[in-house]
């Protein structure tokens, strides 16, 4: 069989997607794969954040479409840009062993977050990302930064933008073989990262179980548990983009999980933390939800 991968066309989204290119023809070296670059919404209007023109689906309505129309057979993204729920007919494939999930700062002198000077400048596009980091350094400034990973480097080293430091993820920049610019990773359990973050999305058409039992027997089992556990939470807070969002499970040695959320108002007024246990995903992320009166 020959398959169509579509994925967006940053630097970061295309070696994803040429990841999983060459794990499934490692797989199944009877079949063939090719990558098909599709432009997004998300990918043309990059000078407003996101909460600004939209929700997480500006990245993926595009290539949810192309994968509704039998023009793809699957697609690739960063699961922690995903809608909490799929398009009709569309449905994620179990997920693969997570990358670092941990949110990461490169900064342009300091050489840590606690040596920042006060009134220093940090960009992030992450509502999540400036609550937690405000609450352990209020004397810090945040404004919004875009774009993809060289984007937003470019944008700290150009005096122009009077930035001191940025957030990004540690995921994207091992994949992209940039860990060397970290300067420090941010423990996930004082700033939480999004559900899910490190994971890849991996999407097909419900009706293509062939092709979905063939993504599925690579999975991670840990790792989804994992996954299902957080983006339950996710859907049950709602899904978007406008409210500050995190969750960080772990499967723990005798296979229990222990899950820590965020949950906040949209001006960061009021932050809510919890820690939950269990042995389900579902029910630890409907637990997680009922204690913060989400449900």
């Amino acid at each position: 069989m020959h398959y169509r991968i579509g994925t967006r066309g940053s630097k970061l989204a295309l070696v994803q997607s040429e990841y999983v290119k060459r794990r499934m023809e490692e797989a199944y070296p009877e079949d063939t794969f090719e990558l098909v670059i599709i432009k997004t919404t998300g990918d043309k209007v990059t000078d407003k954040p996101l909460a600004a023109i939209g929700t997480k689906g500006l990245f993926v309505k595009e290539i949810e479409e192309e994968l509704l129309s039998g023009s793809i057979d699957m697609a690739v993204h960063s699961m922690k840009d995903m809608p909490a729920e799929c398009a009709a007919g569309l449905t994620f494939a179990k997920a693969w062993k997570r990358e670092d999930c941990r949110d990461v700062l490169i900064l342009k002198t300091a050489g840590s977050f606690s040596e920042l000077p006060s009134g220093a400048v940090i960009g992030t596009g992450s509502l999540r990302r400036a609550c937690q980091l405000a609450m352990l350094r209020p004397d810090i400034q945040f404004t919004a930064i875009r774009g993809n990973v060289d984007t937003r480097i470019n944008k700290l080293m150009d005096d122009s933008y009077g930035l001191d430091g940025i957030v990004l993820a540690a995921a994207g920049l091992n994949r992209l073989g940039r860990s060397s610019e970290i300067t420090e990773y941010l423990d996930p359990e004082v700033v939480i990262p999004a559900p899910a973050q490190g994971v890849l999305a991996i999407e097909t058409a419900e009706v293509n179980t062939e092709l979905l039992d063939k993504i599925n027997a690579l999975s991670d089992d840990n790792s989804d548990r994992e996954v299902v556990a957080e983006r339950t939470f996710l859907r049950l807070t709602g899904g978007g983009c406008h409210a500050p969002v995190g969750a960080h499970c772990v499967t723990k040695d005798n296979g229990d999980l222990r899950m820590v959320v965020l949950f906040g108002n949209d001006d960061c007024s009021r932050i809510l933390r919890i820690e939950v246990t269990g042995t389900d995903s579902e029910a630890v992320g409907h637990e997680a939800a009922r204690m913060l009166g989400l449900e």
